[in-house]
């Protein structure tokens, strides 16, 4: 959905986490994997370079659209806090795990991720930020529509305060 909303606006960047996250070629340790520390160390890189690009690119009047999952209400303090004293929308994509899991199989295979622990992201992710932004349902809704109504509802439905 960021890369069809990030299209209808003038001037927009968007950040992948997966990307800035590859960017590391020797010695890379995925989110889920060991050793659990240096894991937590680089999705806290990941997440430092996402926001200081976003604030590079929204300091220069850019909307910055970042494309990453955030679990945990931690990991979203961190970016309010670095993003500060810009305006922050957070828009949760929630159409469900079965959703999510039917178009995980039919996205093209380089984009396709391999994750089986939708149930315990989905419920963490309610737990740590539910109230938190917009969580919108798009299991009836195609791309397009998803990012019309993002574009057209988020300054109202998915604003945050500076204190998450």
């Amino acid at each position: 959905m960021t890369g069809l909303a990030s299209q209808r606006l003038p001037r927009a960047a968007r950040l992948l986490g997966d990307v800035i996250t590859r960017l590391i070629v020797s010695g890379r340790v995925g989110f889920n994997e060991e050793p659990a520390e240096e894991a937590t160390r680089q999705v806290e890189l990941g997440n430092r370079n996402l926001c200081a690009l976003a604030a590079n690119f929204a300091d220069t009047g850019f909307t910055s659209f970042i494309d990453t999952v955030i679990p945990t209400r931690e990991q979203l303090n961190l970016f309010v806090e670095l993003l500060a004293p810009r305006p922050i929308l957070l828009v949760v994509l929630a159409p469900g795990i079965a959703a999510c899991q039917y178009r995980n199989t039919i996205r093209d295979p380089e984009d396709r991720f391999d994750f089986d622990g939708y149930d315990e992201l989905d419920a963490q992710m309610r737990r740590e930020l539910g109230g938190l932004g917009w969580w919108f349902d798009t299991s009836a809704l195609n791309p397009e529509t998803t990012a019309t109504r993002i574009l057209s509802e988020a300054s109202k439905r998915a604003q945050l305060t500076a204190q998450a």
